[in-house]
């Protein structure tokens, strides 16, 4: 197979999961521009709550992660029974997961209150935090469906669901944000409302087409034998979720932090921040759509012991990257000046935005590379090594480089960013090399 060919395929297979993630995203896109419609507080409410939430929420995620991992390796050797079994297992080690930290962001609105952020943004996004939190529940359940059919290469199913949840959530957002149709004006509550029956809703049809749609069925059909728990499969999730949910934890967390350590500075640094780290995270999604996409054909790969194919994924993936974060550049310095105007029109936040829009071209490239990375040490259970590279890079480089800026040299809300491309960067350099120095040393064990 040659390099063009084995890149289309990886497209192909990622193609479903960038979308499905793309539509995830954007029910916290759709909370953000509706409410940011009312006033740029109750936008700074929802970047502060969506901060706030990012970390627990994240290191949740990246324990699903363990699942199409896995998954994809039992499908490697044609092992229907492991597929079912990783399935039970991982969808209720997820469910614990979540319910702990629904249950304990519940008990912690109060945190809003001692971040030394304005105090109405923090009185606006206290009870928005709860009802987001228990929204964590149905979301990881969700998810942990989405990487057991991901990890089958069915990626198309959970990008349907993802995408009929749109509408439904812009639907009920305007019945409660707003008060229309006789329904109460909830104003960011209402949103956080429509994100949660939203959540309930895809996952309640979800859980409905396993069983019923003749290709996941026969792996439902042998329940009775594989769906127990067990604690050497829950040991061998761990393994690969705990360094994964680090990983993502350490990424979005500095992220977190940030955005925190912006809102110190005011609201409407930290509304214009919360503008520009939306687009930019929505462009991450097509990069971590594509290191998932990678990483799964990698596990497989593995599941095979072929390891002329994981070195073909591994660079046609990271070429597909470099690629897209080379058109991400471009796309964000085109339009820094129109972006914002979808999620307010107040013209300090809209200046601002613009002007962080121009550092989150900069980290496009770095931003692609480093996840794909990531994902491509995941598909070959190389968690550890690569869990140290992330902590460096951003709590060590990003997140101190980033204050340095925002404070001693007085740039604000840039100096964070210059921040996140520094630890991008590092993070992007050292990734890659290590899978690349991994594979050359495997083939040369090979040919011994």
């Amino acid at each position: 197979m040659n390099f063009k060919k084995d890149a289309f395929i990886t497209w192909k297979l990622s193609a479903p999961i960038i979308l499905g993630e793309l539509t995830q995203m954007a029910l916290g896109i759709i909370d953000s521009i509706m409410v940011g419609k009312i006033s740029y507080q109750h936008l700074a409410a929802a970047a502060l709550v969506n901060s706030v939430l990012n970390i627990p929420f994240v290191l949740g995620f990246g324990m699903t992660m363990s699942i199409s991992q896995t998954v994809s390796m039992a499908n490697g050797q044609k092992d229907e029974s492991k597929v079912s079994h990783y399935l039970f297992n991982g969808f209720w080690l997820c469910t614990i997961a979540a319910v702990i930290i629904a249950v304990t962001l519940h008990f912690s609105k109060n945190i809003l209150f001692h971040l030394g952020q304005d105090v109405e943004v923090s009185t606006l996004g206290a009870p928005y935090l709860q009802i987001m939190g228990w929204s964590i529940i149905p979301m990881m359940m969700f998810i942990s469906l989405k990487q057991f059919a991901d990890g089958l290469e069915r990626t198309k199913t959970a990008m349907l669901l993802s995408i009929a949840a749109l509408p439904i959530n812009i639907l009920i957002n305007w019945f409660l944000v707003y008060g229309n149709l006789g329904f109460p004006r909830l104003e960011l509550t209402g949103a956080g409302y429509g994100t949660l029956f939203t959540r309930i809703l895809i996952l309640l049809i979800f859980i409905v087409v396993l069983f019923v749609n003749p290709f996941f069925s026969r792996y439902i059909a042998v329940r009775k034998k594989q769906w127990i728990i067990t604690l050497q499969t829950i040991k061998e999730l761990l393994h690969i979720g705990i360094p994964s949910s680090l990983q993502a934890t350490m990424e979005s967390g500095a992220f977190a932090v940030s955005s925190i350590i912006i809102g110190t500075l005011g609201a409407i640094q930290l509304a214009a921040h919360q503008i520009a780290l939306s687009c930019a995270s929505l462009a991450f999604m097509v990069s971590w759509g594509l290191a998932q996409g990678g990483s799964i054909r990698v596990s497989n790969a593995l599941g095979r012991n072929n390891w002329r194919d994981i070195h073909l994924i591994g660079k046609s993936t990271l070429a597909s990257s470099l690629v897209y974060g080379i058109l991400g550049v471009a796309f964000f310095i085109s339009f820094r000046n129109y972006l914002p105007l979808a999620f307010n029109n107040e013209p300090t936040v809209m200046a601002l935005a613009s002007v962080l829009m121009l550092f989150a071209a900069v980290f496009q490239i770095s931003d692609a590379s480093q996840v794909t990375a990531v994902g491509l040490l995941r598909g070959i259970k190389d968690v550890k090594i690569p869990t140290l590279y992330i902590l460096i890079a951003y709590w060590v480089v990003g997140i101190p480089i980033g204050c340095l800026m925002a404070f001693t040299f007085k740039m604000g809300a840039a100096g964070m960013w210059i921040g996140f491309v520094s630890g991008l960067t590092f993070s992007a350099v050292f990734l890659n090399y290590r899978f690349f120095k991994l594979l050359k040393n495997k083939n040369e064990s090979l040919s011994e």
